[in-house]
């Protein structure tokens, strides 16, 4: 039994407080993208993990083995081989891992026949990442807290051609979250997304592409060549290192390659 995890991108991204437990308070609109890793569960003797075009450790942070090992807590599942061709790349911003594990309690959900519903599969889902209950609904949703709390919004990019670009810089999300600065947004995500898109440039910001930009100049690069190249809206996604340009066609970008590699997904 496999799934094909799909990746997103952030539209608005604001970091709004810290919190006492060391996470901080944002805000941002989830969207999800035509990348896709795979996940394979198979029946097997033990529990064991194959990490295919990727040299991720299959270690026990992995959050495919965590998601198994979350629902073994509360039922009598028997172990199984995870099998993860990966596709998304890593340090994007692209939320590919927080997929893998969000695709990883469907599959064994649908393979044990467990019968979770949504709402508690999002509940184990948040115990894995902050942007893993997202990808149980895997539809455009406006997410607050530590991107946990989600509401659905109106958003449908289907008339137009999304790009990405991943350059050759890796970013965790620790890192990122080093040198950022929160504030109280200017800015309702809410109902700037409510905008023509041709105005969202002016009005929705990703509040890490202040420190990013600085230390990594060739990311603020990529961004002002997909609006030099005709994007409608260009930012990077989520904590980097990825960026995304909105486009009414895809001619012309052939050069695009030159600073990283090139995604051209659809909407879902």
């Amino acid at each position: 039994m496999l799934k094909f995890a799909n990746a997103k991108i952030n539209i608005g991204l604001h970091i709004r407080k810290k919190r006492p437990d060391g996470y901080h308070d944002l805000e941002t609109i989830f969207y999800p993208v035509k990348i896709y890793d795979v996940v394979e569960i198979l029946p097997y003797s033990k529990l064991e993990l194959h990490i295919w075009n990727s040299d991720l450790p299959a270690d026990t942070d992995n959050l495919c083995l965590k998601a198994f090992r979350l629902l073994e807590k509360d039922f009598d599942i028997n172990p199984v081989k995870i099998h993860l061709l990966k596709n998304i790349p890593i340090g994007a911003g692209l939320g590919g891992g927080s997929s893998d594990a969000s695709s990883t309690l469907e599959l064994l959900n649908d393979y044990f026949e467990l019968k979770i519903e949504k709402d508690r599969l999002k509940k184990y889902a948040a115990q894995l990442g902050a942007d893993c209950p997202f990808f149980i609904d895997n539809k455009a949703m406006y997410a607050e807290g530590i991107g946990t709390e989600l509401s659905e919004i109106n958003l449908d990019l289907s008339a137009y051609k999304i790009v990405v670009v991943k350059p050759d810089i890796h970013i965790s999300t620790a890192e990122a979250y080093s040198n950022v600065s929160p504030m109280i947004p200017e800015v309702d995500l809410r109902k700037a997304i409510e905008l023509p898109i041709q105005e969202w440039k002016f009005h929705i910001k990703n509040d890490f592409e202040i420190s990013l930009f600085e230390k990594y100049p060739l990311i603020g690069d990529i961004k002002a060549k997909l609006y030099e190249y005709g994007a409608i809206y260009a930012s990077m996604s989520g904590s980097g290192s990825s960026v995304f340009g909105i486009f009414n066609d895809l001619e012309g970008l052939e050069e695009l390659n030159k600073y990283g590699k090139v995604y051209f997904p659809a909407e879902l």
